[in-house]
């Protein structure tokens, strides 16, 4: 039983995505601060935002459901960040494939609680 965003794997998962972005971003050059270091934290940390916000409005289903597709959005956002991340030198291949392999997975599961979700609380 769900009680809580706190019990969600997905959400468990997207967080700790974040943090593990976050920590690799450390290492990016000063001059990306304010552009590509920013906006890929940003959107990593989107993901488990809208699972969140979506979950305190969750006797709306379809409030809830939007927000998981705001979540998936952010998942793809952050992929591309990524990209230019790998693409700038920013990051190895190995590190660049770990990371799209945790975003996917994510975005799976996102995908079958859309698909699955059935609001019991009306």
């Amino acid at each position: 039983m769900i009680k809580s965003y706190n019990d969600m794997k997905v959400y468990k998962r997207s967080f700790k995505l974040a943090m593990d972005i976050f920590q690799m971003t450390r290492k990016f050059p000063k001059e990306e601060l304010y552009s590509l270091t920013s906006q890929i934290i940003r959107s990593s940390r989107s993901i488990s935002a809208n699972i969140s916000e979506g979950w305190s409005k969750r006797t709306y289903e379809l409030v809830f459901k939007q927000h998981l597709i705001n979540a998936l959005g952010s998942c793809s956002e952050t992929e591309t960040w990524m990209a230019f991340a790998k693409e700038c030198h920013y990051i190895d291949n190995d590190t660049y494939n770990h990371f799209i392999c945790e975003i996917k997975e994510i975005g799976k599961m996102l995908t079958k609680l859309h698909k699955n979700w059935i609001t019991h609380e009306k």
